[in-house]
């Protein structure tokens, strides 16, 4: 249930102001809470109104406006009544914010809650606020499931009357006077109702028109055609036809005796009925929808349309014209104001009813009553909860092995995985590894090169004389292990020291590159100057593996040797392992192919796993858990997660001891010329201010990963068992099917259905964040509203 929110404005008048007392309650409960306020002397406000109303009635526009004044010359502009309208809502916002009002405002905000259902009915006699276009409060902009109705401020209450059960809603259409407008789009559209039975009454006589009031029941009454207002908005008169007009009062025992038999809500999609609504009111008339001023014919059928189809499908009444009242907004290029027109008049103690209750599922009276039988099975599940369960498993399990099925076929393997990119993107900030060091060599360096030695090839990033200048720097620093990230050619005869310090170095690791048959990438071989009996403990493959949309998302850490590569270790798995066995920690081997390093419990991928399917399980490899920060942009920076000199400034001797001493040190490219494209993309790539990483960098992620599972105890990312993830699946789709079994309205459902995905999204974040655990998101959403969609479509056809 929604809440009830009463607006009455007590006599008075623009000139001394007007009275106010706020109810609230919950539907079909006396109020719960009251307060007053008053609303200052306005004057300027119903001349606002009365500038707009002349300026809209003198638009170019096809309408149904029979019997109001014509004024043919001047002809007003769009842009003539926006600026009248804009005008209107300031003044009315500045009214509804003044001081004499606020408690009534800030009592609203304290006591309702802007997700709830909320009927507010503006209570009062004054005609001028009856006009208003109340819509335009801007607290309605904070309350998305609020719609307003009129209503008079005395009124009686009226006996309970029962709606006889039947398979469909009864509804009598009269369709009147159509001279220059089109009315049989209003009765297209009433045709294409499925579940309800409709009787045309084109252009009747007034006879005919009451002989159907008092022989036949029916629900709902509705009305096509020319109307207007008289009086000052106490009366109205309807175009029958073209030579007879009526009024509300000559109806007046024909209406009461189809209240009698059950008529609850009637629609006038006719001009300026709000003459008509107040007559009706008098006759306690239990809803009426009815337009404010003069309609034209495109708006008049887009509305019914939008109204009929919302309603029809469960909405509430009032969520129903509010959706359709806003959908017309679409059309106020060409009909300005369209979104002022339709408006409820609501008989205060009257509960309005859905759709299936006007098929006579309920009694509707005044008074909150115990709910009858019939009520009773239609507010609560079709079926009992125990009797429910079996049909509830049934949906959920053939809905979670739909989605595992087509899961395991890998056709959501891409979505999954852009899944787990934005919760890596989500995830906190992390301080720098001081554990590492990237010595990087800019497209800078290699111009100096180029300078400084004429005769290095252009392909070369960092020549012999440089390397061994920079190992001369770095050595006597005591690095605990240096990385050289880069295809070597032999050393030349004229750096016999540097060849012998490759040759015999244990802290210098090199690498190469196994050919590579998705990418055509041919071998790489190592460093000649690498002897080949200390290829398993000097040397690293620097193979990357990619997924199909060319990010980087695994860690490769070993794989077979082959003779042009006989590296079995990645290169980040070398520096990571010479590393820690200076500090006593080695590599165990487990039976069930699982790796101990230190703190770390490293279980190889397995495929399928996680969002993976459609991928080989070559080598032994792991997910990458990249350790980012926020640059000073505040966009994640891969790059920054570690400490970066260039070549240059290393040669140039700006290097202090404690910046490398027990560091590992990778050495490597980051130009980014046509020569040189060692770059790669990662999950951040594509985020805001995302980039690609230089190789070296994506190495030294992959270190700093290895070490801080081993000696931190950060986590690494993994995935549960299959199994475990088709019930973590089957579980929600369970949530999701008793969501859709307990909540009948389907605003409701929609807002609980949206809390149930974040929250889901919430729980696999922090699961992320905190443990590593990739959980299935995406299935998962998807097999919960997919349960709940089947859940409420077959609970509505059973109410049927």
């Amino acid at each position: 249930m929604g809440k009830l929110v009463v607006l009455k404005l007590g006599k008075g008048h623009f000139e001394q102001g007007f009275p106010v007392t706020l109810q609230i309650g919950d539907e079909g409960a006396p109020p719960a809470i009251e307060t007053t306020g008053e609303l200052p002397p306005a004057p300027e406000i119903p001349v606002c109104y009365t500038q707009w109303q002349q300026i809209y009635r003198r638009l170019d526009l096809s309408g149904r406006p029979i019997g109001l004044p014509k004024v043919v010359t001047p002809k007003a502009t769009i842009a003539d009544c926006e600026a009248a309208a804009h005008q209107l809502r300031d003044r009315l916002n500045d009214w509804l914010d003044a001081r004499s009002f606020r408690p009534v405002r800030e009592k609203w905000l304290e006591q309702l809650d802007p997700n709830e259902i909320i009927r507010l009915v503006v209570q009062t006699d004054d005609a001028q606020l009856r006009r208003l276009p109340w819509h335009l409060w801007d607290l309605m902009e904070r309350y998305p499931y609020t719609e307003i109705a009129l209503s008079l401020l005395e009124f009686h209450k009226r006996p309970t009357r029962p709606i006889s059960l039947t398979p469909q809603v009864r509804i009598l259409a009269i369709l009147g006077n159509s001279q220059n407008i089109d009315i049989q789009k209003d009765r297209a559209i009433l045709e294409q109702l499925t579940d309800a039975k409709v009787t045309f009454l084109v252009e009747p006589a007034r006879q005919d028109l009451s002989d159907r009031l008092w022989e036949q029941s029916w629900e709902i009454l509705f009305f096509a055609g020319h109307s207007t207002s008289q009086s000052e908005d106490n009366s109205g008169l309807i175009h029958l036809n073209q030579t007879e007009t009526l009024t509300i009062s000559q109806l007046k025992h024909g209406l009461e005796k189809a209240m009698e038999r059950g008529l609850k809500l009637a629609i006038f999609n006719s001009c300026d009925g709000l003459g008509l609504a107040r007559e009706l009111a008098y006759l306690q008339i239990p809803q009426l929808i009815v337009m404010r001023e003069p309609v034209p014919d495109r708006v008049a059928q887009e509305f019914l349309k939008y109204f009929l189809a919302a309603y029809a499908e469960g909405e509430p009444l009032y969520l129903a014209v509010r959706s359709a009242r806003s959908r017309l907004q679409g059309l106020e290029g060409e009909f300005p104001c369209a979104t002022w027109l339709p408006v409820i008049c609501q008989h205060p103690a009257e509960i309005p009813p859905t759709w299936q209750q006007l098929k006579g599922a309920v009694e509707q009276s005044g008074a909150a009553k115990k709910p009858s039988a019939t009520q009773r099975s239609i507010d609560s599940p079709p079926l009992s909860f125990r009797r429910s369960l079996p049909w509830l498993f049934a949906i959920s399990l053939l809905t979670t092995g739909l989605v595992t099925g087509v899961r395991y076929a890998g056709l959501l393997q891409s979505a999954e995985l852009k899944a787990l990119d934005l919760g890596l993107q989500m995830r906190p900030k992390e301080p720098r590894d001081p554990r590492l060091l990237v010595v990087e060599v800019t497209e800078k360096d290699i111009q100096a090169q180029a300078k400084q030695d004429p005769s290095k090839p252009a392909d070369v990033s960092l020549s012999s004389r440089s390397l061994a200048q920079l190992l001369d720097k770095l050595e006597p620093l005591q690095p605990s292990v240096i990385g050289l990230d880069l295809y070597r050619d032999p050393v030349g005869k004229e750096f016999p020291q540097l060849a012998e310090r490759m040759k015999n170095s244990d802290r210098l690791i090199a690498v190469c590159f196994r050919a590579d048959p998705n990418s055509n990438r041919p071998d790489v071989a190592p460093p000649p100057e690498i002897p080949t009996e200390q290829a398993i403990a000097r040397l690293g493959f620097s193979n990357v593996l990619t997924d199909p949309d060319g990010i980087v998302r695994r860690h490769l850490l070993s794989m077979d040797g082959t003779q042009a590569c006989p590296a079995q270790y990645a290169f980040s798995t070398q520096l990571a392992l010479h590393y820690l066995a200076q500090q006593n920690i080695n590599l165990e081997f487990k039976s069930d192919g699982t790796w101990k390093l230190g703190k770390a419990l490293i279980r190889p991928i397995e495929f399928p796993t996680g969002g993976y399917f459609n991928l080989d399980g070559r080598g032994h490899q792991i997910l990458l858990n990249y350790r980012s920060r926020k640059n000073r942009s505040s966009f994640s920076s891969l790059a920054e997660v570690v400490d970066r000199i260039s070549l240059g400034t290393v040669l140039s001797g700006n290097l202090t001891p404690e910046s490398v001493k027990d560091r590992i040190v990778l050495i490597g490219t980051t130009a980014h010329t046509a020569s040189f494209q060692d770059y790669f993309t990662t999950p951040y790539t594509r985020e805001p201010g995302g980039q690609d990483i230089p190789g070296v960098m994506l190495h030294a992620q992959m270190v700093s990963q290895l070490l801080s599972a081993a000696l931190e105890s950060r986590p690494l990312l993994w995935t549960g068992a299959l199994w475990t993830e088709t019930l973590w699946i089957g579980a929600w789709s369970l949530l999701g099917a008793l969501l859709a079994l307990y909540l009948r309205h389907f605003a409701v459902l929609s807002v609980a259905s949206g809390t149930a995905i974040a929250t889901l999204f919430g729980i696999c974040l922090v699961l992320l964040v905190q443990f590593g655990w990739w959980v299935p998101l995406l299935p998962t959403a998807i097999a919960t509203l997919s349960s709940t969609g089947v859940v409420f479509i077959s609970r509505s056809w059973i109410a049927r």
